[in-house]
């Protein structure tokens, strides 16, 4: 799966293709929204106002609003145990 992250003047747009499954990305958010992994800090995620998955299978977007980072949002997704299992 491949992923670009980008800086956008709500927040940090990252935009899943290559082999992407939106069931996946969707599972990864709730994951985080719900505290069910440890892939940011809870300093991190108190920056994030919203989250929203939108596209499909093999073109998967996430917008994440707030006063968050690129890096901050690159290194969650490094720890992440759901695309990097």
């Amino acid at each position: 799966m491949k992923r670009d992250v980008f800086k956008i003047e709500s927040g940090v747009k990252i935009n899943f293709t290559k082999g992407s499954r939106k069931q996946n990305i969707v599972t990864m958010v709730e994951n985080c929204s719900t505290g069910k992994c440890e892939c940011m800090s809870d300093e991190t995620k108190k920056k994030i106002e919203g989250i929203i998955v939108s596209g499909e299978d093999g073109n998967v977007n996430i917008d994440i609003n707030g006063a968050i980072s690129k890096d901050e949002i690159e290194e969650a997704l490094a720890k992440s145990k759901v695309i990097n299992p």
